[in-house]
């Protein structure tokens, strides 16, 4: 196995990616608003979301260290290939959806911190996006900028959330599960988000480039547990600082952007630039990270994603999810609300499928010593019925 596994540079990373590109400017809006609307009521959301993405990152990891092909060839090769190329497209559906989002969160960020466009933020941050893709090692380089992108974010929103002074007696309260009327929507947002099954089985691509093998699966579920814990904290720290600041003052969130802006006369200037900072990290890191997935998924789906993330091929197709998502933002000067709804649409109405795929996996033979037990195959089946009450919920509220 060489020398990384037992370098600690070579004994984290993968799990931090996948927590980097899942955590993004939805991912802030949601949360922020949550706050703002119900307060603390919601705090059980991340917690119960954070566990089920712990359940279906060790399954990814159990199969990525188990596999010598990459995620939708791993699918195909045990269900078939037309479920591989339903699996991967839908993954590349969902993160393709998502990327004019995060484009626009890079500019949105950049124009509370500096002023100026949007677009023309938008645009500068994918082409830098774009150049950092075709670097050599491209993930060796992904590790490491999204480690320090990742604890940059999850400082920085700690910070703003224990600056913001909230109830402690209240957030307790919240952690038992209600639902307060109206609220459907939103914990559906941000179930989805905090625990992403796409990231989750993006996990069995992550592992493979880092080279681990079955015997540094202790490595990778701490790896795997450490990045889960940071995703979901990050979630409860923002809707802390939402409920905390925005809540009481009744102010409305509907863009990441306005959460940095209001949190300037509360809190003090210098927790808003600090928020911006963290939302402009979150915005590139998922640009960067999501049309990973996505250019992934699509390559997996053509059947050319052989060679991971050093395959010409695969950067072709990631370089395209960028493009679009570029396109876009650009185009629009911002994202359209039919956008939005086939994101979230996709999103919901997918991700069961690809979460069975996985579990499946991990159930089979081919997983040796690291088969899981029928714990956490329950825990697992659970967060496939969570999935499909998600998606249950999404179609009532359209209806």
């Amino acid at each position: 196995m060489g020398n990384a596994s037992t370098r600690v540079g070579g004994r984290i990373g993968p799990a931090f990616v996948t927590a980097a590109l899942v955590f993004g400017p939805g991912s802030i809006t949601t949360a922020s608003a949550m706050g703002a609307q119900f307060g603390y009521t919601l705090l059980w959301v991340p917690v119960i979301a954070t566990v089920l993405m712990l359940c279906f990152v060790d399954l990814a990891v159990r199969i990525g260290l188990t596999s010598d092909r990459g995620p939708v060839a791993t699918v195909s090769a045990r269900l078939g290939r037309v479920i591989g190329v339903l699996v991967g497209l839908g993954a590349f559906l969902v993160a393709s959806s998502f990327q004019a989002g995060n484009s626009v969160g890079t500019g949105a960020a950049s124009q509370v911190l500096f002023d100026g466009d949007v677009a023309v933020f938008a645009a500068l941050f994918t082409a830098l996006a774009i150049g950092f893709l075709w670097l050599p090692s491209f993930y060796r380089h992904l590790e490491r900028v999204m480690i320090v992108i990742i604890l940059t974010m999850f400082v920085i929103f700690v910070i703003t959330a224990v600056v913001a002074r909230p109830d402690v007696g209240a957030m307790l309260a919240g952690l038992v599960p209600s639902f307060p009327s109206g609220s459907s929507a939103l914990v559906v947002g941000l179930a989805a988000t905090t625990f992403s099954v796409v990231g989750a089985f993006f996990q069995i691509q992550l592992v493979r480039e880092k080279g681990w093998g079955p015997q540094d699966y202790s490595v990778a579920r701490r790896d795997a547990m450490a990045g889960s814990l940071i995703l979901g904290g990050l979630s409860f720290v923002i809707m802390i600082a939402g409920a905390a600041v925005l809540q009481p003052a009744g102010i409305e969130v509907s863009s990441p952007a306005d959460m940095a802006s209001v949190l300037g006369p509360s809190v003090g200037q210098w927790a808003s630039v600090l928020f911006a900072v963290g939302l402009w990290a979150a915005a590139f890191s998922s640009l960067v990270g999501n049309s990973t997935i996505g250019g992934s998924m699509l390559a997996g789906a053509l059947g050319i994603e052989r060679g991971g993330l050093r395959s010409v091929r695969v950067k072709v197709c990631i370089t395209v999810v960028m493009i679009l998502g570029g396109v876009v933002a650009v185009s629009f000067g911002g994202i359209p609300i039919e956008l939005i709804i086939t994101a979230q649409a996709v999103t919901i109405l997918l991700v069961p499928l690809i979460g069975l795929a996985v579990v499946v996996l991990a159930r089979h033979r081919n997983r040796g010593r690291l088969l899981i037990s029928w714990p956490e195959l329950v825990l697992a089946c659970l967060g496939l019925l969570f999935l499909l009450v998600l998606a249950i919920t999404y179609v009532r509220n359209l209806l």
